[in-house]
């Protein structure tokens, strides 16, 4: 099995958004940048995907400016490329253009020591079923307390 490193994960979009489809991307970086994400100083929030012209860009994704580089340092909100073939390219596409439907970068993490990209093609949640999932959540939280009670007492 591949060691993974997870830089950053998105928790927000999971709660946000109901996940359909997950994609791994690769990313297009700068030195200073890869420097920076082994470092751990990296934020998915507020970021998205677009797909341009047969590209797809990952959008607002915060990279911080990496301290020990020269004056060559990178813009840390830059538009960073994303690695795909063009087949899944074209399935993201068409996704997209969807209603309801956009792309979402739900984790940052390292593969080998290759930067990855886990996106996902989401759809925006409603009010109450956010709260539907939370009282699942609590409800699953509770039942394993109880089983771990009674577990140890037999």
């Amino acid at each position: 099995m591949s060691e993974e490193k997870t830089v950053v994960s998105n928790r927000k979009a999971r709660h946000e958004y109901e996940i359909v489809d997950q994609v791994e991307a690769g990313l297009v970086l700068l030195g200073s940048e890869v420097k920076s994400l082994r470092a751990g100083r990296a934020n998915l929030a507020d970021s998205y995907a677009r797909v341009t012209k047969g590209e797809v860009w990952v959008i607002g994704m915060h990279i911080s400016a990496y301290k020990e580089a020269t004056f060559q340092n990178h813009d840390p909100l830059r538009d960073r490329k994303l690695l795909l073939h063009r087949s899944e390219i074209k399935k993201l596409a068409r996704r997209v253009h969807e209603k309801g439907f956009t792309l979402i970068p739900l984790r940052l993490y390292f593969r080998k020591n290759i930067a990855k990209l886990e996106l996902g093609i989401v759809r925006g949640k409603r009010q109450y079923d956010k709260k539907v999932a939370i009282a699942q959540r609590d409800a699953k939280r509770e039942m394993e307390r109880e089983q771990k009670k009674f577990k140890f007492k037999i």
